[in-house]
């Protein structure tokens, strides 16, 4: 009985040992995506997505996959919470900023920290916060595409109207929410070709195929093509099991290249 005990004690150990690694994970899961109304120049546009970082502290050898192959770097909210030390935070806003322009949108943990606390380190390292606004982006040849942010949807905080202010209805938009929860208020008249959000973790710990959320994946929608991550830190327990944490190599291109 005693040596029973033993084993069961050593396996429960093994197995949060192998949760924690999980939790440690660098991947970078891959997405090419082709829309018709993508203008041109913008084709191919490269984006690194990552969401939910929490207390993590970005591994350099995930960036290094990514370094000099990058147009936008996205920060899908969550990149903090309580009890996070400033330095670390500060330590991954300048790593991600390093490799390209950076935008971010609020996550419902991040309001933890103090929302005038995180705004002022984003000014200081020049990251764009989409916070219920839009951001246009231009080409040299003159093509637009607009990014669009909404603040997180806790509290009611999201504004998707005014988030879509003095955008085109036709131009090309990619909307990022760190709650994938928006996809409810998009509408098909919208336009909008593609979310990107996290908020879930893909369950996080997931038994027997089950978790509290779906895992993270990409959903082909009526109104739009939704993008949800597991994301890359956790929230409680520092701990995954069967939702990989993960960030994000997108690309988007014009269909017409394939034709």
């Amino acid at each position: 009985m005693i040596i029973f005990i033993v084993f069961l004690i050593i396996g429960m150990l093994f197995f949060i040992l192998m949760m924690y690694r999980n939790g440690l994970e660098n991947n970078l899961t891959k997405h090419t995506f082709t829309f018709e109304h993508l203008p041109k120049s913008f084709s191919p546009l490269k984006i690194f997505f990552i969401s939910d970082i929490h207390r993590r502290v970005i591994s350099s050898s995930l960036l290094e996959q990514v370094q000099n192959s990058i147009d936008l770097v996205i920060i899908g909210g969550d990149l903090s919470e309580s009890g996070v030390p400033q330095k670390r935070i500060e330590e991954n806003i300048k790593m991600l900023q390093n490799i390209a322009p950076t935008y971010f949108v609020f996550g419902n943990n991040d309001y933890e920290i103090g929302k005038e606390n995180l705004e002022k380190w984003l000014k200081k390292y020049h990251v764009i916060l989409l916070n219920n606004t839009s951001k246009s982006l231009t080409t040299n040849s003159g093509e637009t595409i607009y990014l669009i942010g909404v603040e997180d949807m806790s509290e009611e905080k999201d504004r998707l109207d005014l988030a879509l202010d003095n955008v085109p209805q036709k131009a090309f938009k990619l909307l990022i929410s760190h709650n994938p929860d928006i996809y409810q208020k998009v509408e098909k008249q919208d336009e909008i070709a593609l979310i990107l959000s996290g908020h879930q973790h893909g369950g996080q710990i997931r038994l027997f195929g089950y978790g509290l959320y779906k895992k993270g994946k990409v959903h082909r929608l009526k109104k739009s093509i939704l993008l949800i991550s597991n994301g890359y830190g956790t929230s409680g327990l520092p701990l995954r099991l069967g939702a990989p944490a993960e960030a994000h190599y997108i690309e988007i291109r014009n269909k017409l290249e394939y034709k």
